[in-house]
Parts: C-alpha cells; sequence; structure tokens
C-alpha cells in the first residue's frame, strides 16, 4: 500500500477505483472499451507509462472472465475459430510493445482512429458494412494490425470490434469472442511489458488495486447486457466503437 500511494494520493486513488468500476461496467455491457476507458481516465493524472501499466491486471481478469462466461469448450472453440487473427496480433504486439518509448504515438492513433470511426458513424447513419464471409488475408491483416497498437497503446478493442461487427456476428458469440481475443492479448501485453519495463515492482500493486473494482463494474455490465435485445446491442456497441475511435482521433493531435 506504501508503493501504490507514493504514485498516487489517497484521493487520487479512489478517482481511479471509480474510473475502474466504469470501465468494467461499459465492458461487461459491449464486450470492449475498458483500456480505451482506462488509459483516457488516469492519463488525467498519471504518466502514460503508468497509466499502461494500471490497465494491464484489470484487461488479464475481464476478459478471462468475459470468454469464459459460456465454458471453456466454447472459448477454445473460439480459439480455433479465429486463430489467424490471434497468432498475427501475437506477434506484432510483442514487436511493437518493445518500442513504446522510441515510436511516437500519434501517427499510429490517428491511423487507428479515423478509419474506426469513419466505419462506427457509417454504420450508425444505416449503411451497413458487411463482410460475406471471414477472409484469411483480411483477418491476419485486422490482427496484426490490433497487435501492433495494443502494444504501443494497450488499446487493440477497436479494430477487432470492427472486423466482428462487418461479419454480423452474433451477440453472444461476439462477446464471447472479444473476450478469448482481447485476454490472449492480455496476456502477450503482460509478457511483453515486463520485458519493456512498464510492469515492475513500483507498477504492479497499482495496476492490481484496480483489478476488483473492474470485475465489480463488469458484472454490473453483464447484467445490463443480458436485458438487451441483438440491435440494441449492436447500435450500443457502434455507439462506444465511435466514442472509442474518436478519442483516439483526439490522442493522436493532441496528445
Amino acid at each position: 500500500m506504501d508503493s501504490l500511494f507514493s504514485i498516487l494520493s489517497p484521493s487520487l486513488f479512489a478517482v481511479a477505483i471509480a474510473v475502474a468500476v466504469l470501465s468494467g461496467v461499459v465492458k461487461g455491457i459491449v464486450g470492449f472499451g475498458m483500456p480505451m476507458i482506462l488509459i483516457s481516465g488516469l492519463t488525467t493524472f498519471l504518466s502514460p507509462e503508468l497509466a499502461l501499466a494500471g490497465l494491464i491486471a484489470p484487461t488479464v481478469g475481464s476478459n478471462l472472465m468475459q470468454a469464459t462466461r459460456n465454458g471453456p469448450s466454447a472459448a477454445l472453440a473460439s480459439v480455433k475459430q479465429f486463430r489467424v487473427f490471434l497468432i498475427a496480433g501475437f506477434c506484432t504486439m510483442v514487436l511493437s510493445a518493445q518500442l513504446v518509448r522510441v515510436i511516437p504515438q500519434d501517427v499510429f492513433l490517428l491511423i487507428i482512429g479515423i478509419p474506426v470511426a469513419s466505419f462506427a458513424l457509417i454504420q450508425l447513419v444505416g449503411y451497413e458494412l458487411r463482410l460475406p464471409r471471414p477472409s484469411f488475408r483480411l483477418e491476419a491483416a485486422i490482427g496484426a494490425f490490433a497487435g501492433a497498437i495494443g502494444g504501443l497503446s494497450g488499446m487493440w478493442g477497436p479494430p477487432t470490434v470492427m472486423y466482428l461487427t462487418s461479419l454480423g456476428t452474433e451477440k453472444t458469440e461476439q462477446i464471447r469472442v472479444q473476450g478469448v481475443i482481447y485476454g490472449l492479448g492480455a496476456l502477450t501485453l503482460v509478457g511483453a511489458h515486463i520485458g519493456s519495463g512498464i510492469l515492475n515492482a513500483k507498477t504492479v500493486p497499482l495496476t492490481m488495486a484496480l483489478l476488483i473494482p473492474a470485475l465489480v463494474g463488469m458484472w454490473i455490465g453483464g447484467r445490463i447486457q443480458d436485458r438487451i435485445d441483438q440491435a440494441t446491442f449492436r447500435k450500443v456497441t457502434l455507439i462506444v466503437l465511435c466514442v472509442a475511435a474518436l478519442n483516439i482521433v483526439r490522442k493522436g493531435i493532441v496528445g
């Protein structure tokens, strides 16, 4: 606890807890958005490196909970189905995580934010962009892109959601698949940022302190998600995706 309060004051710790709960509620409803909310909220009073470290344990724990909600066998089936996406994302995430302190993130954030925001806005106004079936090349490309951005910023959700939404994935399956993809990505992120130095003895207490509040928020969000239909889920997903992408664009422009 002394190590934790050497990073932030008790009052700011309470704010961090509130941010973690909110991120969990949003993730419980639409299956993504936790890293975006955590990184946006925590960077208002922490350095980007500390904020990135803080989101690691909540991201791992929440995605494990999300991926296994329908049982281990369903989770394994999702791993098999999206193995190309996962392998491509794993490779690029490990590589890009080592560049956190070297490459400016603004260009990467704009590259991901602008097309994802455009995709979500087009869908929200009524024009549906659908893929007739999964494409090996497209899945590998989006997986690699998501992994590269995830390693640099901790946010690999938007391109993943864009891909799953384009496939017209059913609500329960999409939530599970997102949990599997993000969960394996989060485990990769742990190893990558142990190597990069982001996750260390000083930052571990912070990320572990945010784990339980994030899971509580996710449980609340899950109860809400159970009550909404497919059309509402899709609309809420696109709204959150649009907000997330516009926030990424904002960060790319103003830093």
